[in-house]
């Protein structure tokens, strides 16, 4: 596990999500530390952060019928080390299945703030502002809220407990 700089911490973070390894996720994160989702309860701290967020994806994840979960991140918007304090900023795309249907989450932000300790850079506190929900082929998983604009343009508000489309 090489966290000698603060991009690698971030990776090692989004690789372990996307094994399922809750020991690698928990490696990379400083004690305590803070998690920011736009699942409930949104904000998760201390020394068990993430353990009891990936616990509540996993249980919101079995709520919606949402599995095979899979985070990829692009170039960084921000990577920026002051001494022993890192801020890096990723978009990401997450893809899912939803009853076994596709699912893909563009758009997102993944802001992360770092500390390096002794043993290499650890994540102290990250916060995830989600994307657009894209569903591949599978808009029967989407139900259809009464909003009306001129143009009759389908695109996806939000994936959450309701999978919506508003027509804007």
């Amino acid at each position: 596990m090489s966290t000698e700089n603060p991009l690698a911490a971030v990776h090692q973070y989004i690789d372990g999500f996307n094994k399922g390894d809750t020991k690698m996720v928990a490696a990379t994160f400083a004690v305590p530390g803070s998690i920011l989702d736009g699942m409930a309860p949104h904000v998760w701290q201390g020394p068990t952060a993430t353990e009891d967020w990936y616990r509540d994806v996993l249980v919101e994840g079995e709520q919606h019928g949402a599995s095979g979960y899979l985070v990829t991140s692009g170039e960084p918007l921000h990577n920026n080390v002051t001494g022993d304090s890192a801020y890096v900023v990723v978009p990401a795309t997450m893809t899912f299945k939803v009853h076994g249907k596709q699912v893909t989450q563009s758009g997102a932000v993944f802001t992360v703030a770092l500390r390096k300790l002794i043993d290499g850079w650890r994540i102290a506190a990250w916060a995830r502002a989600k994307g657009i929900a894209q569903p591949h082929a599978c808009s029967e998983l989407f139900t259809t809220k009464t909003t009306y604009s001129v143009r009759s343009r389908r695109k996806p508000t939000r994936l959450l407990a309701e999978y919506r489309y508003s027509e804007n």
